[in-house]
């Protein structure tokens, strides 16, 4: 190995939308990211921090937490569970932050050794799943409009307000292809939330994601128990310890590289959702090629994805996983596979 020390570098980037995006609470055109670079020597890993407002992080606080990390101190690159789990000691939360070490991180080591994460954990890169486009809530026209473009042949769908009927019918005048629901904490009534989810069912949605607020677990296991469509969990679960308590509560969980502070969290949340028998989706924020592609490495091992957060943005900066006919196309170069345009 040599005798080299990794350097830390980091900068600022608004990551633009293509249309706002709108889900129940809040809409947004831009979401702020701080794209972080490991080089060891003579060789540069890639990362991301994406930081849309209900993490709680903002451009000032990640950077702010990755002056605090020191890599000195470590002799090797390799070192990864030592490295990370320092990096997670280093303060609370922080998650996108510490996600753009662990990503980074993979992407150097993985060039290092001169293959692609997906062939390190032994996954087959035939298995990963199709992924879906996400539409936010919108006007009926809109809402067309970006139904019609849709690159993707699963459509992921914003619900959690009166309009959740006349939006579902606004893409069924269109098109006929499968939807996934997201109602982030939308529904409050259990019977209600209930008739819903047999409707949508009519309507050819496959699974419902976080019906219910967090707080309200009795309720949302309750509507596991009794739904016709797997619930999974999103806001609900964040990192490793979350899912526990978990089981019996919801079928499935959504796993984020933001939330669960990158790769190597994630790659444990999924072989322990997979010992409790929970189903596992890959999730992303809006977010760039760099951390849709680290996310896409574990894609293989995963039941569903939504892997759209690059497709969404006007001025992504990086190179990396491809969908063809809507199925995940993994990128054969080491690391995470990703280029720098």
């Amino acid at each position: 190995m040599s005798m080299e020390k990794m350097t830390l570098r980091f900068r600022p980037y608004d990551l633009k939308m293509k249309h706002t995006f709108t889900i129940a609470g809040s809409s947004r055109t831009m979401t702020p990211a701080v794209l972080t670079e490991i080089e060891y020597d003579g060789i540069v890993g890639y990362g991301e921090a994406s930081m849309p407002p209900y993490l709680g992080e903002t451009t000032e606080s990640v950077q702010s937490f990755l002056r605090k990390v020191n890599l000195d101190q470590f002799s090797s690159p390799f070192l990864i569970e030592d490295i990370l789990s320092y990096v997670d000691r280093i303060d609370i939360n922080n998650t996108a932050a510490k996600a753009a070490v662990d990503i980074a991180l993979h992407d150097l080591v993985g060039k290092l050794i001169g293959q692609p994460w997906f062939r390190l954990w032994g996954l087959n890169p035939d298995d990963a799943p199709m992924t879906s486009y996400t539409i936010g809530m919108d006007t009926p026209e809109i809402v067309r409009k970006k139904t019609l473009e849709a690159p993707y042949e699963i459509l992921k769908v914003k619900l959690g307000s009166e309009s959740d009927k006349e939006l579902i019918r606004t893409i069924r005048t269109v098109s006929d292809k499968p939807v996934c629901v997201d109602a982030n904490q939308g529904w409050t009534d259990r019977n209600q939330a209930l008739d819903m989810i047999f409707w949508l069912q009519e309507q050819g949605v496959v699974f419902i994601e976080q019906p219910m607020s967090k707080n309200n677990i009795d309720d949302i296991a309750w509507l596991t128990q009794h739904s016709p469509l797997p619930v999974i969990a999103d806001e609900s679960v964040q990192r490793l310890s979350d899912l526990i308590h978990l089981k019996g509560a919801f079928s499935g969980i959504n796993i984020k590289l933001m939330k669960c502070t990158g790769m190597r969290e994630a790659w444990k949340m999924i072989n322990m959702a997979r010992a409790i028998d929970m189903k596992v989706m890959l999730g992303c924020m809006t977010e760039t090629s760099c951390a849709i592609s680290a996310a896409s490495q574990l894609s293989p091992a995963a039941d569903w994805a939504d892997l759209d957060g690059n497709v969404l943005i006007a001025n992504d900066c990086f190179q990396g996983m491809r969908v063809e006919n809507g199925k995940i196309k993994l990128p054969e170069a080491p690391g995470i596979g990703v280029l720098k345009c």
